[in-house]
């Protein structure tokens, strides 16, 4: 079996090294003295384990962002968060005191005990039932600070298929080019 890969040369590297990217693109990097047939046994040696990642690849929605753009997103981001917050802030009948927009590893946003949302600046490139449905997520935590029942009758208030877009949301990768 035949398994397509990206090669890289490095003159640091001393072994070979497998990753496999969200975007289910392997890439093997490797030492300039070792052969095409060495890399190529390797491939096949590992096979297994590539093809155990590339299949929890699947389904996946990977999105790119080049990094030159972050800034540009992060305002856009913002003014995304602001129109949505007073959107369904209205809905709700509640009252923010600020909102933000971060680069977080791992949250999508936030909410502070004083009422401050906070966003992760990757919303600006969702689809916007997604974004719509952190922004809501995070409103309802103005009034339940907990994912109990009452938070989540909220949050279908206005995105009654929140568990599927939840799911969705689980699958979204971000790639950065």
């Amino acid at each position: 079996m035949h398994i397509p890969y990206q090669l890289k040369r490095s003159t640091r590297a001393r072994t070979m090294r497998l990753v496999v990217h969200p975007d289910a693109r392997v890439v093997v990097t490797a030492p300039h003295a070792f052969g095409q047939d060495s890399i190529e046994r390797f491939v096949v040696k590992h096979s297994d384990w590539i093809e155990r990642h590339v299949k929890q690849t699947r389904g996946r929605i990977v999105i790119r962002v080049w990094r030159h753009k972050i800034p540009v997103l992060k305002k856009r981001a913002l003014v995304m968060a602001s129109e949505r917050c007073a959107h369904f802030a209205a809905t709700y009948g509640c009252t923010l005191k600020k909102i933000t927009v971060r680069a977080q590893k791992s949250r999508w946003g936030s909410c502070s005990r004083e009422g401050n949302l906070s966003f992760n600046y990757k919303i600006a490139v969702l689809p916007p039932h997604i974004a719509d449905y952190i922004v809501v997520h995070e409103l309802c935590h103005l009034a339940e600070m907990n994912h109990g029942k009452k938070f989540w009758d909220l949050v279908a208030k206005t995105v009654p298929e929140h568990k599927t877009t939840r799911a969705e949301l689980r699958r979204v990768v971000v790639v950065y080019d």
